[in-house]
């Protein structure tokens, strides 16, 4: 039997409402942020608003998610902020970008995942 207290908010991410790195702030502002009047917008953005959220998140349409935030885009995230240069840390993200290239790094989509698994507060489900 299920304790009436025990229930944890469930909050679902669907990988069909979006296909870059933006749509998917804009998806998790709507959802995360209702009243909010901002968004996020950055990767250190979506961290920090999961220190208010505890909870199971479930991330329907994650195969999806993990194509379009996959190699590709986020060969293009780095270097769109390789060509801005001064207010980014030009070598760190061209390391970054080396070791995506090498079969090294991470994807977006994986940043994001290890993201939410770092708060401890929060259950991910890959759907």
């Amino acid at each position: 039997m299920e304790k009436e207290n025990s229930k944890q908010p469930i909050t679902v991410i669907n990988g069909r409402h979006f296909s870059d790195l933006e749509g998917f702030y804009r998806e998790v502002s709507h959802l995360l942020m209702k009243d909010e009047d901002w968004q996020v917008g950055t990767l250190d953005g979506f961290n920090d608003i999961l220190y208010g959220f505890q909870g199971e998140i479930i991330w329907k349409e994650a195969q999806k998610s993990k194509e379009d935030l996959g190699f590709h885009l986020t060969k293009e995230f780095y270097e769109h902020k390789i060509r801005l240069g001064k207010t980014f840390n030009v070598a760190l993200i061209r390391q970054k970008r080396d070791e995506l290239m090498a079969g090294k790094g991470q994807t977006l989509f994986e940043i994001l995942v290890e993201i939410i698994q770092s708060h401890q507060k929060i259950t991910l489900i890959l759907n």
